[in-house]
């Protein structure tokens, strides 16, 4: 490696070839005369600006080789247009950094942010303020070039996009000020936000002439394609920039660096590891566009247009996915040197591929795993129902203590009374003989445990709410697989899953007939719960309950699919697989319903409640990743996530997991310390939304506390419970004869059971199974007791 760079660039994954756009050269003289025009180049002095670049510098850069290369079949008018948003955005990062955040002027950069968004008009008949230096100047001149022909949809999206972009540096620059490097999680979160990628895929469409359909722009397919963008995007730019940002600019938002402070490792293997992460999503973005686009059409019943828009808008964020690796190949932004390794290395042979123009696609020779995208293979060689043992339970970070609602004897009653009531515990639906809950599980599970922690100030029969409310949910998630992954019915999935939005309705009238437990379970919890609410309350809720909901069928594609998913897209959809924005909009309704809805939208908020979530959703897979793994042959968990993606084991990557839980609850305790007071100041609120703002945040502390102690408590997750839960029964003497052969030879005409078939293929032996003396079960247990069995005894 050359002893001017930090570490060698790693074998990078690149889907497809890059073309270049033959109007290069034309953009390149049109945008050094705009830079000129709007005070780039040659800034005019009454603007008060520093000279941030001079003509060689801007050349040496060569966006427009950037844009030719990410949009090559943009005409040349357009790819003008592009080519000076680029220099535009790439100037105000530059700007950014010269005049507030070397000097950690937090104050005045939040108010040089604050004036952006009036040049961007969504409203064309506005009249935005006269500009004051090249950035205004610029974005004055690109947004009327750009938005009068898109829809105002677009223009809404847009804008949106871009504010992100100029806002949320100031998150950049809190965390220099504060000298304080994010947290993975946090990282990929906000680097979305200010990276900009999401503003270059409006800019796609744009480009391409096209507009995605409003009526799917919000689906999963189209977020996550999104989402995978930008998020490969950002990492390579990361890969390629370290050098620059960290070590001369003094930068702490870098993924390479977040690896490294996270993981305690050198910045080589941080920088392999971003490249995993990066192959990931590019790995991820090819599977949502092959496997889940086309249903998306399908269902929504796009036109021939809508189909093609939605096809060429694919295809322009691969062409710059592309484009953009071969730019900062090539760009003297960044370090793209190769090593020392690298330069002496023997060109490999071609073997018997083709030669010549138009062939370089077919030169495969020499290609590493890694290079071809062969690493996506790991996640489909996942071996199911492997008997792995009891979890070593590592030290959980928490602070806060969880508080008991007085009531919950009756909530236990009330759940078991209640589930029975629904037929959860009767034999599921069309498969005879087979049960998911018994009255014994319902005790087990003790529900009533985890509400009156989350819930411990309510009364009684709202207590009882919120605990069918968790009993319902669980049921749900258990019932999805059982009933729809081992026929991979994903059809049947998807005609319960829509089925179940007719039992929430917003005028509270009427309703199907239910067709089994989960459509009653969840009528009856519509009437009790939705009665007392407001009608945007109700669809906030009934959007979060949907929300979980279709949770299940992407679980059941990854079934279908026999694939661990990837890692940012498993943290992402397990806020929603766990029913945490279920529990938390709840909540959020009764706990802070007097708040404007636009604080819980800001920055600080979601992250806060973001982190909460996940340390409740981790804490779920660290004690469940037996019963999961061995039991019920799961593939999302995300022990088995980071086992999968780092190759380690499974011990090593509950640790992992523990540390993520931990760094999220850091986060969370530092947005309250320094972001929340100037939050209230924003939004200007008085004593008393003060004091429901700190209600909030208990509520969230509590809910934390209340989920680590429950999974403790629970019959769920503890070994022994699991054994007798999974274990088949024998049949029962009175089975009639007229159903099935019987007698010597005709044991494989007997169908058994979902429960038989996954304990058949997971052997469990009694001594694999049983607690390690003084673990944390039995340490817990001592101290708190087990959960009690309920009215059965």
């Amino acid at each position: 490696m050359s002893c001017s760079q930090p570490f060698a660039l790693p074998e990078f994954y690149v889907g497809w070839p890059a073309r270049l756009n033959p109007h290069v050269e034309q953009a390149r003289v049109h945008s050094k005369a705009w830079a000129r025009e709007v005070g780039i180049l040659d800034t005019p002095v009454e603007d008060e600006t520093p000279a941030v670049w001079d003509e060689d510098r801007l050349d040496a850069m060569d966006y427009a080789l950037l844009c030719a290369y990410t949009h090559p079949d943009t005409p040349g008018p357009e790819l003008d247009l592009v080519t000076d948003w680029y220099v535009w955005v790439f100037y105000f990062d530059d700007h950014f950094l010269d005049v507030y955040k070397r000097p950690r002027d937090a104050e005045g950069g939040r108010a040089y942010l604050e004036r952006l968004p009036l040049f961007m008009p969504i409203d064309l008949n506005e009249v935005p303020p006269a500009p004051t230096n090249p950035v205004e100047r610029g974005l004055l001149d690109l947004w009327a070039r750009t938005v009068p022909s898109k829809s105002l949809q677009w223009r809404t999206r847009f804008f949106e996009s871009t504010k992100n972009l100029l806002e949320e540096s100031n998150w950049e620059l809190n965390n220099i000020a504060q000298e304080r490097v994010a947290n993975p999680i946090e990282y990929i979160e906000m680097r979305r936000k200010v990276g900009g990628a999401p503003w270059s895929a409006h800019l796609v469409e744009h480009a391409n002439f096209v507009e995605v359909p409003e009526r799917i722009w919000d689906s999963r397919p189209m977020r996550v394609l999104k989402d995978t963008f930008a998020d490969a995007v950002h990492l390579r730019n990361d890969l390629f920039s370290y050098q620059r940002e960290i070590q001369q600019e003094g930068e702490l938002a870098n993924c390479v660096l977040v690896l490294e402070r996270f993981f305690d490792i050198d910045t080589q293997r941080a920088a392999d590891m971003t490249n995993e992460i990066l192959s990931s999503r590019l790995y991820q973005f090819e599977n949502t566009a092959l496997t889940e686009v086309p249903a998306l059409c399908e269902e929504y019943a796009l036109t021939p247009p809508e189909r093609q828009s939605v096809m060429l808008y694919v295809k322009g964020l691969q062409d710059w996915q592309s484009g953009g690796h071969e730019w900062h190949m090539r760009s003297s932004r960044y370090m793209n040197q190769p090593s020392a390794t690298e330069e002496s290395a023997p060109v490999p042979a071609l073997l018997s591929a083709p030669t010549g123009l138009g062939t370089a696609a077919a030169r495969l020779a020499g290609l590493s795993p890694r290079s071809a995208g062969l690493t996506r293979l790991r996640s489909h060689m996942h071996v199911p129902y492997q008997a792995v043992g009891p979890t070593e339970l590592p030290d959980f970070y928490m602070p806060y203590t969880a508080r008991v609602n007085p009531n919950l004897e009756q909530a236990r009653r009330d759940c078991i009374q209640w589930c029975a009531a629904m037929g959860m515990h009767a034999a599921l639906p069309g498969v005879p003989g087979a049960y998911l809950w018994s009255e014994q599980d319902t005790a087990d599970f003790d529900f009533a445990q985890c509400s009156a922690r989350l819930h411990p100030d309510p009364s009684g029969s709202e207590l009882n709410v919120s605990t069918r409310w968790l009993a319902w949910g669980t049921y749900g998630d258990d019932l999805f697989p059982r009933l729809y992954a081992t026929t991979r019915d994903l059809a049947g999935a998807k005609a319960q899953q829509a089925r179940l939005a007719f039992f929430m309705p917003l005028d509270c009238s009427w309703m199907p007939p239910p067709a089994n437990p989960l459509e009653a379970g969840l009528a009856d919890l519509w009437r009790s719960t939705a009665a007392p609410m407001s009608i945007p309350q109700r669809r906030s809720f009934r959007d979060a309950v949907c929300k979980m909901t279709a949770s299940w069928l992407w679980e059941l594609h990854n079934h279908i699919q026999q694939r661990i998913p990837d890692p940012i897209d498993y943290i992402e959809m397990r806020r929603s697989t766990f029913g945490s924005d279920m529990t938390m909009n709840l909540a959020r309704i009764t706990h802070a319903g007097g708040l404007p809805d636009e604080l819980f939208e800001s920055r600080p908020m979601r992250g806060l409640e973001n982190a909460a979530q996940d340390y409740g959703c981790l804490t779920n897979d660290v004690f469940s990743y037996q019963k999961e793994i061995q039991y019920e042959g799961e593939l999302h968990n995300c022990v088995l996530v980071v086992q999968n993606f780092l190759t380690i084991q499974p011990a090593q990557a509950v640790l992992v997991v523990c540390d993520l839980m931990t760094a999220r609850l850091h986060q969370f305790e530092h947005i309250i310390s320094t972001e929340l007071p100037f939050v209230a100041d924003t939004y200007d609120l008085d004593d008393h939304d003060r004091q429901t703002l700190e209600d909030w945040i208990t509520m969230m502390q509590d809910w934390m506390a209340g989920i680590l102690d429950w999974h403790y408590l629970s019959g769920r997750y503890t070994p022994d419970r699991l054994r007798d839960r999974y274990t088949p029964q024998p049949p029962t003497p009175t089975r009639s004869p007229n159903h099935h052969p019987t007698g010597l030879g005709t044991s494989a005409a007997q169908p058994p059971t979902r429960l038989a078939v996954a304990a058949e293929r997971s052997p469990v032996r009694a001594a694999e199974d049983a607690p390690t003396p003084g673990a944390p079960w039995e340490r817990h247990l001592r101290a708190h007791g087990p959960a009690p069995f309920g009215p059965t005894g």
